[in-house]
Parts: C-alpha cells; structure tokens; sequence
C-alpha cells in the first residue's frame, strides 16, 4: 500500500524555494526539486551547484520513482561518510516523498561541527527545504479501452457510472462502433474490467492502453 495511505496515491513536490539555517558560523541552504529520473536529478544538481560556485560541499538525496518501484541515491559531497548524503535522504524518507531531489550547499563558517553536528545540521536544513517546497499528490492510474456494439453501451455506462469517482477522464468514439478511453484507478481496473465483461455478457472487449 502507498505510504499515504492510499494505495493509488503518493507524495510528491514542485520545485522549492532555498531555505538557510546556520549553525555556528556555518550556512546550510538546502532546496527541493522535483525530478523524475537520473537525468533529471543531475541538471537539477548542476543547477545548486552552479548557483553556489564559492561553496565547497553541495550534499544531495533522491527518491526516483512511485511505491514500490523507489530508488534511492545519495552523496555527502565531500564531507566525512555518512554526514551528508544520508541525514538528507533520512527526511526524504520520514516525508514519504517520491520523484525528488533535496540539494544542500554548505558555506564553512570557520568552527567545526564534527560527524554528529553536521548530520544534524544537514537533515535540519533538508527539512527546512521539504517544509518550504510546495507538496503534490500523485494518482496512479491504469488507463482502459473498451470495444462494444451499440446495444451493449447502456450496460457499459451504466457501470461505469456505478464505479463513480474510481473512473476519469473518459473519451468516447462511436465509428464504425463505440469505444471508450477512460482512466481507472490501479487497485480498480481488474474489478471494473470483470464488471464490463459481466454487464456485456462477454461481449465487450476491454484492454490497458500502454
């Protein structure tokens, strides 16, 4: 089941605004992008890093992909194994966001914090940019054609209509016979297909597009 408790749905977020905290001396700004593969999340992290050029240590985490399928990356940018990369991908986790990269630049302000204040002060400032972003709900969904003749259609929309908010977005065409294009909520396309076919006495024909 989706971690938002829904098992067609997911977190997500647009593109954030920088969010900064400081830690004795030192600035921490971190920022969300929303990317949906590796290509993706490497401009966004060429983009941080062009922004600040000056800093040393740009610390980054993603999630690519919906449930189930998630993979995760993480890297602590030249910092010591472990203080960078991994508190960040920790929030990512504990927000149950997808599709997402959370970039970190640090600024040395000149004290050092050691391995512990630095895993704190990069997962703080990876929070302050999840809080910041802008969060999005994702529909998985399964998208269904249905061939039918003329006299079976009654039956069709009838189910259809039954299935309420599980089914949108439906396109109909009606040469040389009628024929739907719908969206389905994932965890629904099997009971509904069975509907159809049942309603149709078997003679409707319905297959996942794509």
């Amino acid at each position: 089941m989706s971690q938002t408790g829904d098992p067609d749905r997911y977190f997500t977020v647009a593109d954030g605004p920088e969010a900064e905290i400081k830690v004795r001396g030192s600035r921490f700004i971190g920022r969300v992008f929303h990317v949906s593969d590796d290509a993706a999340a490497s401009t966004a992290l060429e983009r941080a890093r062009r922004r600040h050029h000056a800093a040393r240590h740009h610390c980054w985490a993603a999630r690519l992909g919906p449930p189930g399928a998630v993979r995760e990356r993480s890297d602590d940018g030249g910092e010591p194994s472990g203080t960078g990369g991994r508190p960040i991908l920790a929030r990512l986790q504990r927000a149950l966001t997808h599709d997402a990269l959370v970039v970190v630049t640090r600024y040395f302000g000149g004290t050092k914090l050691g391995t512990g204040g630095l895993a704190r002060a990069y997962g703080d400032a990876a929070q302050a940019a999840l809080d910041a972003a802008p969060r999005e709900v994702v529909r998985i969904e399964t998208r269904l054609s249905i061939e039918c003749a003329f006299e079976d259609l009654g039956a069709v929309e009838a189910t259809l209509a039954r299935a309420g908010s599980d089914v949108h977005a439906i396109d109909r065409e009606f040469v040389p016979g009628p024929r739907l294009i719908l969206r389905v909520r994932r965890s629904r396309a099997d009971a509904l297909t069975a509907a159809i076919v049942e309603a149709t006495s078997g003679r409707a024909t319905v297959g996942v597009v794509g």
